[in-house]
């Protein structure tokens, strides 16, 4: 049986993919906030789902939390084939008036959390010989559309150190890929907070206004028959699982692109030509493409 850890198992992506990791026979380890509070209908949603979930406790964007809950994981089981960072949070509105707290903690959640996990589970993957990091990214990792800012910035850093991870650990049997959805109605928008600076919305106008014009129409697109299936991205999650070390590609994209696809066609082979400029490519040259 296969192990998974995945985080931001309360909704969403994460919710799905611990279900249907479950019925394709895997042991999956489902991560969430306060799975005996606010998230305990999910976690009874879950465990009723398949015996092989089992819920865990963690907070990502906490240092200790994350520790703990790894920690209790290892001490259940011998390995970990695959790890999928899912957790995230994102706000929409003037880039400018979102205090620096704001934007902390988002990257406390969206990149130091993926970090703190990544690093808890790579030594027993390492041991292993083989492993798998699935990092849930965005299309704004690859491209910065206004007025999701500090949203883009933690995306940006993940797939930085996502891309250079990849490289570095190839040689010891284990992938890094990145999943960049577009948007699709898991709920991460209204999950958002506004920005803290209302002096700086002041001084912006009419403009002020256009983001929360802007979060109806993607949430009026999203509920629509229209709208794409967020179990595309799931389904995305599965086969890369499934796919063998070494044949999977570094980055898929998913639903509505924003020519991020092309981005991706156009610079990947730049950022691989790295590994030959530095030397590299007789021992890293196995994580190209």
């Amino acid at each position: 049986m296969k192990t998974i850890i995945i985080t931001g198992s309360s909704n969403g992506f994460g919710l799905q993919a611990a279900k249907d990791f479950a019925d394709k026979g895997y042991q999956v380890f489902a991560t969430m906030r306060n799975p005996d509070g606010k998230n305990a209908a999910k976690k009874s949603e879950l465990l009723a789902h398949s015996s092989r979930i089992h819920v865990v406790d963690m907070d990502v964007a906490e240092e200790m939390s994350v520790q703990l809950a790894m920690e209790n994981i290892l001490s259940a089981t011998d390995t970990i084939d695959v790890l999928l960072n899912n957790a995230g949070i994102m706000y929409l509105g003037i880039t400018e008036a979102f205090s620096v707290a704001q934007a902390r903690f988002q990257m406390e959640t969206n990149y130091f959390g993926a970090i703190r996990t990544m690093q808890a589970v790579l030594p027993t993957t390492r041991k292993a010989g083989s492993g798998l990091v699935i990092n849930t990214s965005s299309l704004v990792g690859r491209m910065s559309p206004p007025f999701f800012g500090t949203y883009t910035a933690t995306k940006h850093a993940l797939e930085g150190y996502s891309q250079a991870l990849r490289y570095e650990v190839s040689p010891f049997g284990i992938d890094v890929v990145l999943v960049e959805p577009g948007p699709f109605g898991t709920g991460l928008l209204a999950s958002g907070q506004a920005p803290d600076h209302e002096g700086v919305l002041e001084t912006y106008g009419e403009l002020a206004g256009v983001p929360a014009a802007m979060g109806e129409t993607f949430t009026q697109l999203l509920q629509s028959e229209a709208a794409p299936d967020p179990q595309w991205v799931v389904d995305a999650y599965l086969t890369l699982a499934e796919m063998p070390f070494g044949k999977r590609p570094t980055r898929t994209v998913v639903g509505i692109t924003w020519g991020v696809d092309k981005i991706n066609e156009l610079t990947q082979p730049l950022q691989d030509q790295v590994l030959k400029e530095m030397q590299l490519d007789a021992i890293l040259g196995g994580a190209s493409a």
